[in-house]
């Protein structure tokens, strides 16, 4: 009997100021590859919780995130902020 790995599945989120996170992209396998992939080369932090994957995954493409995922979507916003400040704060200023 063989042990397959299950799927990758990934999730990516939008964040405008003002307005409510939405999906711009989910998928599983090649497709959730792609979407790390793409994140990891625009330096864009990315954030492991397969359960919320899991949901956010079901929603529609640009769907606004609803009210009930609010708090675990907040925490994914935080993390991404945090890490985005290390980094900035880490890189030196551009010579003028």
């Amino acid at each position: 009997m063989s042990q397959s790995k299950p799927l990758a599945q990934a999730v990516a989120l939008q964040y405008d100021q003002g307005d409510l996170p939405r999906v711009t992209a989910a998928g599983k396998g090649s497709v959730a590859e792609t979407i790390i992939k793409r994140a990891q080369e625009h330096n864009i932090p990315l954030y492991q919780d397969p359960e919320l994957t899991a949901v956010l995954a079901q929603l529609p493409l640009e769907a606004r995130i609803p009210k009930p995922l609010f708090q675990a979507v907040a925490q994914v916003l935080v993390f991404a902020h945090q890490v985005n400040q290390a980094s900035a704060a880490q890189t030196p200023p551009h010579p003028k």
